[in-house]
């Protein structure tokens, strides 16, 4: 669900880059006041293995279309919305810079799409109610799940509208919504099922993690190592080998688009704001799609931001061996980590001072 620049006007891209960045800060100001020693190291990790988990799309049968994790419920249920939010950020703008995944004028929008709803309104609203204040296992399970399927309805008809208030492309509302939030629906039952397993794991290993996750109680040192060890170990396998395995089929957005305009992606405006912030991502991206730069990739990223390259390679085979894949998992959950990490090292030194 992440959003192209050909999808946003400058004044819907500017209006969410604003908001994004007003959470941002009250994100930053609200986790200064709660962090503790055992959250820096978790907020690097998680968002490591979010970047690798959402290199994986999986197939949703029968649709021809695929899905991706999102990741913002398992990062609200185990850092706390504040430090959730904020960890997203990192990985959707480690992905639009160096990865060329998601246009930089829509990364307001995609930050918001896939940061603010799950944080903000299902992990408050919704898990939280569900879970109660001494979860067990089933109402975990529950909670995760159904959070997890209407943050991703809210997010993917956040998409919709934004589309709408652009006024760049010519998709009906009506036919677009009434296929995002379908196929979208179904992404978000895989994608509840995998969250609520992950923090179940976590939730057996360490239970205060998730039960005070929003309230950061201090944790002895080195309690988490075992935790941490596990969740490095699967974003690393994940981002080098099991990426390879990515269903090469159009993502949620993509299929919709396609249902809806007959192509699964659209041109960028001509000239302006879309094409210089086009052309600074063709500059930072040292792996576009995922991959390393040829003649071919090269030439696709200077008519903008998307999956072209990506998508043409994977329908070659399957599973897609690649290095290129592998070094870009590997690298881009390094850099989440390293982003992820210093953020909240940062707001712990400046609580201290």
């Amino acid at each position: 669900m992440h959003m192209a620049d050909a999808l946003i006007s400058p004044v819907v891209g500017g209006t969410m880059w604003a908001a994004t960045a007003g959470l941002t800060a009250y994100s930053a100001r609200k986790l200064k006041q709660e962090i503790d020693d055992r959250k820096v190291p978790l907020m690097g990790v998680l968002g490591a293995f979010v970047f690798s988990a959402q290199m994986i799309n999986f197939t949703i049968p029968a649709t021809g279309s695929s899905g991706h994790l999102g990741g913002g419920m398992i990062l609200s249920i185990l850092l706390g919305p504040h430090a959730a939010f904020l960890v997203m950020a990192s990985i959707l703008t480690v992905q639009a810079l160096f990865f060329a995944d998601g246009g930089l004028l829509a990364l307001g929008c995609n930050i918001f799409n896939l940061g603010f709803f799950p944080c903000f309104v299902a992990y408050p609203l919704i898990y939280k109610p569900i879970a109660g204040g001494k979860p067990a296992e089933g109402r975990i399970f529950s909670a995760a799940s159904v959070s997890a399927v209407l943050g991703l309805q809210m997010g993917a008809f956040a998409v919709v509208l934004e589309t709408l208030f652009s006024g760049l492309t010519a998709l009906p509302f009506g036919t677009f919504v009434l296929l995002m939030q379908p196929i979208h629906l179904a992404i978000g039952i895989v994608e509840g099922v995998v969250t609520a397993l992950v923090v179940i794991f976590v939730w057996k290993a360490r239970p205060e993690i998730v039960e005070m996750a929003d309230r950061s109680p201090a944790v002895a040192a080195g309690s988490m190592r075992g935790v941490l060890a596990g969740l490095l170990a699967l974003a690393m396998v994940t981002g080098g080998a099991l990426s390879w395995f990515a269903s090469a089929y159009p993502d949620g957005l993509e299929w919709a688009m396609l249902g809806t305009s007959g192509k699964e992606e659209l041109e960028a405006p001509e000239g302006g704001v879309h094409s210089w912030l086009a052309y600074i991502q063709q500059k930072i991206a040292f792996l576009p799609d995922y991959a390393f730069k040829t003649e071919e990739t090269q030439a696709a990223s200077k008519e903008g931001p998307g999956h072209e390259a990506a998508a043409s390679a994977a329908t070659e085979s399957w599973p897609a061996v690649s290095a290129g894949t592998s070094v870009a998992g590997v690298v881009g959950s390094g850099i989440t980590l390293a982003v992820a990490g210093l953020i909240g090292l940062g707001l712990k030194r400046r609580r201290r001072g």
